[in-house]
């Protein structure tokens, strides 16, 4: 048996007399139970330039959509190649477009942000997604 500090930061500091392996082997357990129940959040990214059509941009909005709707950050990138990044506020006005397409579902995490030749934007699900309502268990009316 040994004398295991349990909370150093409490005060008075609270020790246990017990076993000191055992205790170790409790607290790891816990950690990696810890760690087993944390969600990594996905980001998906959706790749467009400034002169995609409306039908295309139609089809990467699908998906985006799907992907929100299923919990993920969706990264929106416009990629000008040439003379294209004399116009940026053509890539901006698709960008809000997008945006304003998802607006039900989605919320601007990152607004427009130019970088290089690349302007980006990152869209979050504004509500809870379809996994975590469908994992929690329905309770039942009590009567």
């Amino acid at each position: 048996m040994d004398l295991v500090e349990v909370s150093g930061n409490a005060v008075p500091p609270v020790c246990r007399v017990m076993d000191f392996g055992k205790f170790l082997y409790e607290r790891t357990k816990k950690d990696r139970e810890a760690r087993k129940a944390q969600t990594k959040i996905e980001v998906k990214e959706i790749r467009l330039r400034p002169k995609t059509n409306e039908h295309h941009r139609g089809f990467k909005t699908r998906d985006a959509r799907r992907w929100l709707l299923d919990g993920m950050k969706v990264r929106v990138t416009i990629r000008f190649r040439g003379r294209e990044i004399d116009y940026p506020e053509l890539a901006l006005e698709d960008l809000r477009e997008i945006a304003q397409e998802l607006v039900d579902i989605a919320v601007v995490e990152q607004p427009p942000m130019i970088e290089g030749r690349t302007m980006t934007m990152v869209l979050n699900a504004s509500r809870p997604s379809k996994k975590k309502t469908a994992e929690e268990p329905q309770q039942e009316p009590v009567e």
